[in-house]
């Protein structure tokens, strides 16, 4: 704050006049009226030296974070058009100066100055990064959304779509780099827990008509697969799809992540992802998790080398007879909160409707099979041909592993009630369907209706149902750690639900498909942004869980989005969003200050530098 007059006037009026830097514009205003010089004479002898104390106590208020405006407002002052074919918001989002404080600590910029040291480039690929991942969390969108939507954020953001694309193909370049190095300084932000890494798939859609073709390489003879491919979707769309592979610390954060051709067998991922990633902990000891689709021979065969373990998901039904037998056999199961001996029977037939029986309907029993052929478990190797085609084999040889085998009554009356209900859907479509339409999936509610051999009459297969029946409650997984008990290793994988979570962010709440690149390298860069906006949002959550306030991903990201603030005549801020438990948590760990009603455009300012 300082004085202003005019010197040259006889009869000056003092103002106290305040200088103010909104972005590129630096303005001044005259906040208040101190008197004119005739007037101070009749309270003072040296209006000039009163004028002057005035300015130094409002400078005071000022750094007690209290001061007062005088501001004039007309109600006839009208918006001004500035050439908007649409009225924008001037509202600014400050939410993301949190994600930006984990952003910074990962060490972001460094990565680019380095990687970018030696480019002629008129961009700051680090800001482009940045504003990409934050919109990805706050306002997800396509690139040219977030072009347009920039003045959203509070900061000073001047990128073309050009810029944009530019960016993404020097990510998409610095790919391997760009994951370990996330990994690193991520290490950093929070120490992370690999002693168990969980791996799964997932796949994404296109708005694409037509799948990208393969190309010969004459002179490597080999046949290079195109990216997008016609496979099953998970969101059962006939669009062309690509293949994620995500890998997850036991916290829940992302470690590293692989993209594949949609068309690829998912087995064939793992085992290339997972060398990628040890490279990053210096080939560590890990426990290798997943669930039985990713669980196949080949992974199991790598994970029992080197000081690695394994824990996956295992059939029942793919066991050979003799295992079945066991698991069925009523003898060594035991308790899971006291490990004591029980009794499958008992678990099947006790009154769930006692209090001293409810600790029995929310436990499960157990019991530890050993198995040392691969062919018992009715496992598979995955042959690759030249021609990309594969084909399935089943195993041959020896691998020393147990398998864990649980019964819950919980899981059971669960499983029974659902295929009632399917049984239900059978009978309704036994009743009206019309025979030469009919299709039987190895999923769906046909599978329990059978026809003669003419298939001209159809009716339940009572067989399949009381087979189906069989597994009712029963659960299993493979693992090849010994030293470790049943309850233990069951804990290990009963968090692997965790990863399902990353990507039901991904394409919930970020909005990740569908993809609207066409070109690979793009496509690649695109989920190396929504990989960097996961990673960001786990570290955020992970940090608020152990400070003991945990939220949902909706509670998270609302609060975030509705912390705006609005520029009032350019002398401050003010905010346009009420306090919560969820503001006060972040301010708990980050401190930032922005749980104020004010705020002066300097201290705004402040956090465009971090």
């Amino acid at each position: 704050m300082k004085l202003n007059y005019d010197r040259k006037s006889k009869d000056p009026t003092y103002f106290i006049q305040v200088g103010i830097r909104n972005g590129k514009k630096v303005t001044t205003k005259n906040v208040e009226r101190i008197g004119k010089h005739s007037e101070l004479l009749k309270i003072t002898d040296d209006p000039l030296e009163y004028a002057k104390q005035r300015v130094k106590e409002y400078n005071e208020n000022i750094k007690n974070s209290k001061v007062e405006y005088n501001i004039t407002v007309n109600f006839d002052d009208k918006v001004i058009n500035q050439g908007n074919t649409v009225s924008k918001s001037t509202c600014k989002n400050t939410g993301y100066f949190y994600l930006k404080e984990l952003y910074s600590s990962l060490g972001i910029s460094d990565f680019f100055d380095k990687v970018c040291s030696e480019r002629n480039i008129a961009f700051n690929p680090n800001m482009i990064n940045m504003v990409l991942t934050f919109s990805r969390i706050l306002d997800p969108g396509s690139k040219m959304h977030t072009l347009k939507n920039l003045t959203g954020f509070y900061g000073d953001f001047d990128f073309s779509h050009q810029d944009f694309l530019r960016f993404m193909d020097i990510l998409e370049e610095n790919y391997d780099e760009y994951l370990s190095h996330l990994f690193e300084s991520s290490n950093k932000v929070i120490k992370r827990n690999t002693n168990v890494c969980y791996f799964d798939c997932t796949n994404f859609y296109f708005e694409k008509e037509s799948e990208d073709e393969d190309v010969y390489d004459e002179i490597t003879d080999e046949l290079i697969k195109g990216l997008l491919k016609y496979s099953v979707s998970k969101e059962h769309r006939p669009n062309p799809i690509v293949q994620m592979g995500l890998f997850m610390d036991a916290d829940g954060i992302p470690l590293s992540m692989c993209i594949n051709p949609g068309s690829d067998n998912e087995s064939l991922c793992a085992v290339p992802a997972e060398k990628k990633m040890l490279k990053m902990f210096e080939n560590k000891d890990i426990i290798y998790c997943s669930d039985a689709g990713l669980g196949y021979n080949d992974t199991r065969l790598f994970n029992d080398f080197g000081g690695r373990k394994f824990v996956v998901t295992q059939s029942i039904k793919k066991l050979n007879s003799i295992l079945k037998q066991a698991v069925f056999n009523d003898y060594d199961y035991r308790f899971s909160q006291d490990g004591k001996p029980a009794s499958l029977e008992t678990m099947k037939t006790f009154d769930r409707t006692l209090k001293e029986n409810r600790k029995y309907y929310d436990g499960y029993i157990y019991k530890s099979i050993p198995v040392d052929k691969l062919v018992d478990l009715g496992l598979f190797e995955v042959k690759q041909y030249k021609n990309g085609k594969t084909k399935k084999v089943k195993s041959k040889g020896n691998l020393k592993q147990r398998i864990i085998v649980t019964y819950s009554r919980k899981m059971a009356e669960y499983q029974k009630t659902i295929r009632n209900r399917q049984i239900e859907r059978a009978k309704k479509i036994l009743a009206n369907m019309d025979p030469d339409n009919f299709k039987k999936g190895p999923n769906d509610v046909t599978r329990f209706i059978k026809s003669d051999k003419e298939k001209k009459n159809y009716y339940l297969d009572e067989a399949r149902i009381e087979e189906e029946a069989k597994y009712d409650g029963f659960y299993a997984v493979a693992t090849n750690i010994f030293d470790m008990k049943e309850t233990e290793v069951l804990d290990i994988q009963s968090r692997r639900y965790r990863i399902e979570d990353c990507f039901r962010v991904l394409k919930t709440n970020f909005s990740s498909r569908p993809v609207y690149h066409r070109k690979e390298n793009r496509i690649k860069a695109h989920f190396l942004i929504c990989y960097t906006a996961l990673l960001i949002y786990c570290l955020l959550e992970v940090k608020l869980d152990r400070n003991k306030t945990h939220f949902t991903t909706e509670q998270i990201i609302e609060t975030l989005q509705n912390m705006n603030a609005v520029n009032c005549s350019d002398m401050y801020y003010q905010a346009c969003y009420t306090g919560s438990d969820v503001l006060d948590s972040l301010e708990q760990l980050f401190d930032l200050k922005l749980n104020k009603k004010y705020y002066q455009p300097k201290t705004l300012n402040k956090f465009k530098k971090m």
